[in-house]
């Protein structure tokens, strides 16, 4: 499978999976971390499709990386908070890993 419609697809079936989890966050975080979340994805998975269109990849795969990076941060806020269970927290860290090989591996192939 090519890397682009690897980390496209990884990432959509995360999004899919984690979308009715942060529905059930507590009104207190639901306006605040679940929404960030939320869009923090969105936002990634836009890079990713428009990384997939562009001749010039490396700086949507930079920036879906960065992004990526702080949804890490969040899901860990997310654990430590209550907010998601262990098992939650251990499926999403290595979801989250997956898609950041993928990007790598996209990254790096798109550089030569």
């Amino acid at each position: 499978m090519p890397q682009e419609v690897d980390a496209i697809t990884r990432l959509y079936d995360y999004v899919l999976w984690l979308i009715p989890k942060l529905e059930k966050f507590p009104r207190s975080q639901k306006f605040l971390l679940a929404d960030r979340m939320e869009n923090l994805l969105l936002d990634i998975l836009d890079l990713l499709i428009e990384a997939a269109y562009s001749r010039e990849k490396s700086a949507s795969l930079k920036a879906a990386n960065l992004k990526l990076e702080q949804m890490r941060y969040l899901i860990r806020l997310s654990k430590d908070l209550k907010l998601i269970d262990l098992k939650s927290y251990e499926f999403s860290a290595r979801a989250i890993n997956a898609v950041g090989v993928s990007i790598g591996g996209w990254l790096k192939y798109s550089e030569q």
